[in-house]
Order: structure tokens, then sequence, then C-alpha cells
């Protein structure tokens, strides 16, 4: 089998579940050469040059957005195919009441048939990756194999993924397994399966991220989800954000909310001027995984290590520590171009686009200059406001969970009302409407930023009135009455 031209493990020191596996997959697949990813900055570099060569990637202005890139997906190819996307376990009841379910033996039977020679003439990468932080018992660990390297370097920013990862599987012999290929990109030969009872992702037929990026929704909330429910703890649809009071006391809640219901800019929250002494952290802005720890509180951790932020409407007045954080190292998708080479999106003050996401000159008559689902991925280093625990072994311990959701109408609610309806933090109602609108109101985005976090702050109040806990190191507005 050809391997790496540096292989970053002997091959007698793999795995052999994982060695078994590339095998058989390269059988299936038949790329033209196998590549073990080491995760390291010469070889991401190598590859991004390579991308830069084929036109898969574009520079941008370095001067301004220095580290950063531009790609462009297939047009037909923009976002989660939530319709092709299957959990396929032995009884149907077991796929939950929210999922498409298809039998194990007929999804199988689909997925080896897209498979088999799908890689002749390209490089087939194993991609091997960590959730969560390395040192921590509550990580989990994959291997992705796929032929797209924009998929490697999007991995690389959003796991641990990389030597370290390997030999951790090597040690345990435990991983999910995720086999994707782009294939021809066409529409009608894409699927997403699942099989938890299998522990295997497979995807075909899509390039983009979350059909893609198998260790972000395929797997932390999946394949996660079964893992959690067999050993005892729980992978959610959460942020995680830790809210430090003027005595340095820090309190972590997690929040659950749909996609596009403005997770990222909860998580990422700035306190206004009239909050003096209170600082917000993000530990993670989309998934959490919950464990019950042996002081009877649950612990959490991010099992992701960046963001795919959706970019429309992310300026330094919805999201100044998103904003900051993107202009630099930051791999776009589908965004517009200005005449600089600047990327720009729907919610920028500055700027004008020339280019348009398809690589068109602007035209209003195309729709946006950005795709509505145009996305950033960066390291979670990148954002000015990470939380120095994230990256604690034990996690952190969890104060409150908030639960929201979408509203038709924009109905905000006061901080004392907030204390009492959870759901009031639910209110904005983030990016991706149908047709690519976005919720807005008069006073701007940065008003209901505030309201969130006055609502976030409220519902702590609220509980530690609750608990008969005093409520004096509150600002006296946000006590409950």
């Amino acid at each position: 089998m050809a391997t790496a031209p540096h292989a970053i493990l002997p091959l007698s020191k793999l795995s052999p579940e994982v060695t078994a596996w590339v095998e058989s997959v390269r059988n299936l697949t038949q790329p033209s050469s196998v590549y073990w990813c080491d995760g390291s900055a010469s070889e991401m570099k190598h590859l991004t040059e390579q991308l830069k060569e084929t036109g898969e990637l574009s520079e941008l202005n370095q001067k301004e957005f220095p580290g950063c890139h531009l790609a462009r997906s297939n047009p037909s190819d923009v976002a989660r195919v939530e319709h092709l996307t299957f959990v396929c376990t032995r009884n149907k009841e077991d796929a939950g009441p929210n999922n498409h379910w298809m039998s194990p033996s007929d999804a199988h039977e689909k997925m080896r048939a897209l498979f088999a020679g799908c890689m002749k003439g390209r490089t087939l990468y194993v991609v091997p990756y960590c959730m969560g932080p390395l040192d921590s018992p509550l990580s989990r660990y994959g291997v992705e194999i796929t032929d797209s390297a924009y998929v490697v370097l999007n991995m690389n920013i959003m796991t641990r993924m990389g030597r370290p990862a390997l030999e951790l599987i090597s040690r345990t012999g435990k991983f999910v397994k995720g086999l994707h290929s782009t294939g021809e990109l066409d529409p009608n030969r894409r699927f997403i399966m699942h099989f938890p009872e299998e522990l295997l992702i497979e995807s075909f037929g899509s390039g983009y991220g979350g059909n893609a990026l198998l260790g972000k929704k395929c797997h932390a909330l999946r394949i996660a989800s079964y893992q959690a429910r067999t050993e005892g703890w729980l992978a959610e649809h959460m942020l995680i954000v830790g809210l430090q009071n003027p005595k340095g006391e820090t309190h972590y809640i997690a929040a659950a909310f749909p996609s596009a219901c403005g997770k990222t800019n909860l998580a990422m929250l700035i306190p206004p001027d009239s909050m003096p002494g209170w600082k917000v952290f993000t530990v993670g802005d989309d998934i959490a995984w919950l464990h019950p720890g042996p002081d009877g509180r649950l612990w959490a951790i991010n099992p992701e290590a960046g963001y795919f932020g959706v970019a429309p409407g992310t300026n330094p007045e919805t999201n100044r520590n998103a904003y900051d954080m993107i202009r630099r190292d930051t791999l776009f998708t589908n965004v517009a171009l200005t005449a600089d080479n600047q990327p720009w999106w729907e919610g920028l003050k500055d700027g004008t686009p020339v280019i348009d996401w398809q690589g068109r000159p602007y035209d209003k008559a195309n729709g946006p200059a950005a795709h509505p689902n145009s996305r950033f991925t960066v390291s979670a280093h990148n954002n000015p406001g990470y939380s120095p625990h994230a990256e604690d072994a034990k996690g952190v311990p969890i104060t409150a969970i908030v639960f929201g959701g979408r509203r038709r109408t924009l109905a905000p609610l006061g901080p004392r009302r907030a204390g009492r309806c959870l759901g009031g933090f639910g209110n904005h109602c983030g990016r991706d409407r149908p047709g690519g609108r976005r919720a807005s109101r008069p006073d701007g985005d940065a008003a209901v930023l505030r309201l969130q976090l006055r609502g976030l702050l409220a519902a702590l109040a609220h509980r530690r009135q609750q608990a008969q806990e005093p409520a004096e190191d509150l600002p006296r507005e946000l006590v409950p009455a």
C-alpha cells in the first residue's frame, strides 16, 4: 500500500484496526496513492499551495487578511442536505423521531456501489483526529478517509488532527470510521449515511462543510449521541459560555438552540460598558459533550477545535470577537471579493463587491454577492474571548442550561421577564432564513446581543434566588422580583 512521503508512524506500530480499514477502503475506491496526514504546519502549507496551483484556493489580500484564502464550491453544493442524510439502525425507532431512516443493509448496498472505484486518479487522505482536548478522558477519536485536500485543511482547523490523534487511536484501537468522497458532485448521487451501531459514517457526492467534515455534525452529534447513550453521557447541540462577575467568580452556561438562531453570536458576547467588571468567555459555539462528574455536577467539553461559521451578517457590531478572529489564518468559502481582493459579504459596511461567490462579475440581478450560507473556518484560538479553560481535560462545570428556539416575529423580553422565560434568549433568529433573508430590528443587532447577555445573567440570578444563594454580586436590575 502506498504511504505518505513521510509515514507518521511505522506501519508496524499503527492500530491494526486502522490499517485494515484503510486497506479495505483502498481496495474499494482504488486511489492512485494513499497519504497519511500528520497535521503539521508544513503539511498544511504544502496542501494549501497544491490547491492554489489547481485553482481550488485563491490567496486573499495578505496585508489586510494575512494567512487567509478563499474556496468556491460547486453551485449545487452549498449547504447540508438533510433530506439526503440518513441514520441507519437495525430498528427504525432507534434512529429517533427527527431523522430519516434507512436499513443498514440497503444503505451499505447503495454506498458500496457509489464508492466502487470513485478515487481512481485521486489521492486517498487518511485523516486521524480527536474530538475534544487530546489529554481528556471525555474526548473521542475518529479517522476520516477523504479524497479532498480541502476537507483535510478544514479538518485540521476543526479538530485536533494528525500524529498525536493517531498515536492515541493506536493505543486504544477505538475510533469512529468516516469515509468521504466528493464523487462527481452530482446532487442525484449524494448521500450522507450514519451507522451508529457500527461507529461508521459514509458521505458521497458533496464537498461542503457538514456533509464532508465528518468530525462535525456527523460524528460530534449523530454518532456521539449513540456513544453517549451507551456510555452514560450527553452529546448536545449547545454552546458553552463562561460568565465571570466582578468578584472573579465564573459560571458556565450551556445553551441549546437550533441552527441559525445566533449561537455563535451569543457564545462570543462582549459585556456592554454599563456592566463594568463582567467578562464573557467562549468555550464552544455549537456542540457540547456533557458528562456527570464525581461531584454530582455536569462537566462539559467542546469537542471542536474551531468555528465553521456563517459569514453574512458578521461584522464589528453584531459580533466583534468573530469579526476580529477571522481577519487572519481563515479559510473562507463562497464569499465575494472586493477590487483589492478582500473577502466581502452582506452585512459589512465597508468595501464594495466586484466578484460574486461564483467568481462572476458582481451583478445584483444574479442575487447576493456572497452566498447566504457562505462560511469561515478558523481556529478557536483566534477568538479574543476564547476561554482559558476550554482545553481543560476535565471540562468545565455547568451551572445552568438554557433552551431557546426561533420565533416568527421578534419579541424581545425585558431582563426581569427573561429570568422567568429561558426561551427569551432565542429571539434573535440568526442568519439562514428562507431565501437567505435575515431577521432584523430597527436598533440593530448590537441591542439584541446586549439583551441576550442581560437575559443570561437574569437566568443566573433567578437560579441563585431559587437556590437561596446571595445575588448581591449581580447587577441590581437583573435580580428577578
